[in-house]
This record gives C-alpha cells, sequence and structure tokens, in this order.
C-alpha cells in the first residue's frame, strides 16, 4: 500500500511541491524569529534559525548548480543540522544545555558515509540513512517535549503526536527499501518518496510551528502568573500566591488525613533596625531571611511574605516536625545575619500551629500567629507551638451552603483571614509598645 502511495506521488510535480516547502518553511522561520524578539524566549530563535536552514538546505539540493556551485552533500549536512537544531530547541524550550556535538552528530554520520562512492551511488541507500538520521532527531524532540510535567498529559499529547508521527513516516523507507532490489525499483522508491515527504515536510513544520508557539504562549502566561504571585523583594510568594500554594498543599493532604503547620516568622525590632541603618539595610535584612528560609525549609513547602518583616509558612507535616523547622530557621538566620554585610543583625521569633488538612486556614494562622505573639512576650528571638490543633472544617452540603439539622438553610462564613489577622497583629503591636 505504502508503496502505491509513494509511486502515485510521482504524479505531483516534485519540483513545484519542493518550492511550496521551502517557501513555507523560510516564512515559519522568519516568523518564529519575530516571536522570539517579541517574547525574548531564545528556543523560539533556534527554532526559527533550524526552519531557515532548512530552507536553504531545499534552495541548494534543487537550485545550487544554477545559484551557487556547491557540493551535493553541504545541502544534506545542512538539512541534518537543522533538525538537530529543532531538537536543541526543543531542549532549551525546559532549560535543558545544547549538546552540541549530539546536535551535528547526524551531519557528521552523513559524512562518513558519503566517503564510501559506493553509497553516494545508491539512492535507496541514502535515502534510507537520511530517514533514519530525521526520524531520529524527530524522535528525540518528542522526548524532550514529553519530559515536560508542568502541563497535563491532554494539553502536552499534540506537541509529542506531531513530531512522532513526522518520525515514523520518515522510518517508512527503511521498510521497503527491500521491496525494489532493479535500478527502475529504486528510482521508483526514490522518487515517489521524495514527493511524500515534500507533502509530509509542509504539514509538519506548519504544524510543530504552531505547537511551539502554544508552548512559548504557555510560557509567557506561567512567567506572568508567578510575577503577579511573587514578592518582587524578597523573591518569596506574596499574599495571594501563598494562598494559592497552600490551598494546593492542604487538598493534597486532605486524601491521607495528614495534618498541615503553619509557621508565623517576624523579625524581631525590626523598625529600629529601618531607624537606626536605614531602609537599604532593612531590605537587605529582609532579602537575607528570604534567602536563609528557602534554603532551609523544603522545596515542597510553601512560603511567602505577608508584609513588611510578617512571613509565613505551611508545612505537610506534623507539629513536632514544623517546630523543629522552625528553629532550623531561627538558629540559620541568626547565624547568618552576625555575618558582617549589607545587612544588619537581626533575629527572628517563630510561632506554630497544626491542624487537618481540611481545617480552614484562617484558623490556623490565627492561632500560629498568637503563638508568635508569645513569643515576642516571652523574649523574642523563639520558637512558641500552639497547645491545641485545628480541627478539620465540617464538610458542607450544596454550593456555597450548608445546612442544619433541621434543614434550615446556612449562609457559607465569608473569608476573615486578612480582618482576623490583621487585628491579632494590631493587638500584639500595642501590647508590646506598651511593654
Amino acid at each position: 500500500m505504502f508503496a502505491s502511495l509513494a509511486e502515485a506521488a510521482m504524479s505531483l510535480d516534485i519540483g513545484t511541491l519542493f518550492v511550496i516547502a521551502i517557501c513555507v518553511t523560510s516564512l515559519l522561520g522568519l516568523f518564529l524569529l519575530f516571536a522570539w524578539l517579541q517574547d525574548g524566549i531564545t528556543a523560539l530563535a533556534w527554532w526559527g534559525l533550524a526552519y531557515l536552514i532548512g530552507g536553504l538546505s531545499g534552495v541548494l539540493w534543487r537550485l545550487g548548480d544554477l545559484i551557487l556551485p556547491v557540493p551535493p552533500s553541504i545541502a544534506d549536512i545542512l538539512l541534518f543540522i537543522a533538525v538537530g537544531m529543532v531538537w536543541s530547541a526543543a531542549r532549551l524550550f525546559h532549560g535543558r544545555p545544547v549538546l552540541w556535538g549530539s546536535m551535528c552528530l547526524g551531519a557528521v554520520v552523513w559524512v562518513a558515509f558519503g566517503s564510501s562512492s559506493a553509497f553516494m551511488t545508491t539512492e535507496t541507500s541514502r535515502l534510507v540513512v537520511s530517514s533514519v538520521i530525521i526520524a531520529t532527531y524527530t524522535f528525540l524532540t518528542a522526548i524532550e517535549l514529553w519530559r515536560e510535567r508542568r502541563q497535563s498529559l491532554i494539553r502536552r499529547w499534540p506537541a509529542i503526536f506531531v513530531p512522532m508521527l513526522h518520525g515514523v513516516i520518515f522510518l517508512f523507507p527503511v521498510a521497503l527499501a527491500g521491496l525494489s532490489q532493479d535500478g527502475i525499483g529504486n528510482r521508483t522508491l526514490g522518487a515517489g518518496w521524495v514527493a511524500v515527504y515534500a507533502i509530509e515536510v509542509v504539514l509538519y513544520v506548519v504544524g510543530a510551528a504552531f505547537i511551539v508557539l502554544v508552548l512559548a504562549k504557555d510560557r509567557t502566561v506561567r512567567q506572568y502568573k508567578l510575577a503577579a504571585a511573587t514578592d518582587p523583594l524578597t523573591e518569596l510568594l506574596n499574599r495571594r500566591g501563598f494562598f494559592e500554594a497552600a490551598a494546593e498543599i492542604m487538598t493534597a493532604r486532605q486524601a491521607g488525613k495528614e495534618p498541615v503547620c503553619v509557621l508565623a516568622f517576624d523579625l524581631d525590632h525590626f523598625k529600629a533596625i529601618n531607624d537606626r541603618f536605614g531602609h537599604n539595610s532593612g531590605d537587605a535584612t529582609l532579602h537575607l531571611f528570604a534567602t536563609v528560609v528557602k534554603k532551609t525549609l523544603r522545596a515542597g513547602d510553601a512560603i511567602g511574605r505577608l508584609g513588611g518583616e510578617e512571613f509565613i509558612a505551611l508545612l505537610p507535616s506534623t507539629l513536632g516536625d514544623a517546630t523543629a523547622a522552625a528553629n532550623r530557621v531561627r538558629r540559620a538566620f541568626a547565624a547568618a545575619s552576625a555575618v558582617p554585610g549589607s545587612h544588619a543583625a537581626a533575629t527572628v521569633s517563630v510561632g506554630v500551629s497544626c491542624g487537618s488538612a481540611s481545617a480552614d486556614i484562617d484558623t490556623l494562622i490565627a492561632r500560629a500567629d498568637a503563638a508568635l505573639y508569645r513569643a515576642k512576650t516571652n523574649g523574642r528571638d523563639r520558637v512558641e507551638a500552639s497547645d491545641e490543633a485545628v480541627p478539620g472544617a465540617p464538610e458542607r452540603r450544596g454550593a456555597g451552603a450548608a445546612q442544619n439539622p433541621q434543614g434550615a438553610v446556612l449562609q457559607p462564613v465569608p473569608n476573615l483571614s486578612v480582618p482576623l489577622v490583621g487585628s491579632l497583629r494590631a493587638a500584639r503591636q500595642d501590647a508590646l509598645c506598651r511593654s
């Protein structure tokens, strides 16, 4: 069937197909370079340059004798470098380095085969080897896209399916090479599959360009979301980002009915640091604490800055483990701030609360803030833990409302996190000022 398809493709004008493929590939390459100038994503530049090099390879392959006399192998070498660059662009998209040797390996293999005169005069052998090289790089590109785990499978499958299909099509001549043994059959196989390649390449470069632009858009949106959820000074989560991250952790812990803990941090005498050393020194102290807390706590913990010198963290752990982690942060910050630098020497007080993963986050924060108040009044530079665990919130029925045993509808409780925690902190500051 596939041999018949290749023979049927011979009825198409191969020269016209290649002109279309070259024009489409080059235009998409320029478009991707323009997208790179707009978004600054390096992978787009690599992908665009690969398309332009691939287009140049097609020009040299069809018209090299007319416009620029070059050895025939140059066009093939440029093509293999182009597909290697597409694979490298997929690696760059996900923060992986360019493997220069592997990227150029296909071209090196082709040069090695080209040193044999028997290979260069056998059309089927050249077609099979070139197909294997292109298919290998295409499969590697699909693997790189598959390794990206930040998107769901539903959103990733087109980025994987398109290069996989492209690679499979380029492997067909390997299976069909043995079907034509005579010279006429070889010419038929070669010419027919060249036409099939020309059609498929146009479809692939368009589909791949669309996919790479979608990936670039997702990357840009992700960066904007990260910027919106990050405190610019400390590079920790801001209030909004913390509550979103905390909700994800608590939801994941609810299935196993595992506890979570909240750590409330407050730098001691921070106003005095600003008044004595200036706001630049105060900002450096805040940045130092953020660096220490990120290095001391785990990557899976949600850490945020609520404002000023007040920080918060939610840990998927027990009360004992959370208290030990709080003490590690306290000691590490005291040691780091004691080293002379642009920051001032400072200490931190910590309040810890623990409860069910289905508990109200506002109640957990309020308990941690109350424990932090005790740490302040008991001398600062210490950790205090809440004695009482916060139970899980009762399950609600319906959308946004609950019912009492008599069936009366109860209105949902509003979010009191901001006024509740704020009032506790105001009372704490007032008491400290009076003491």
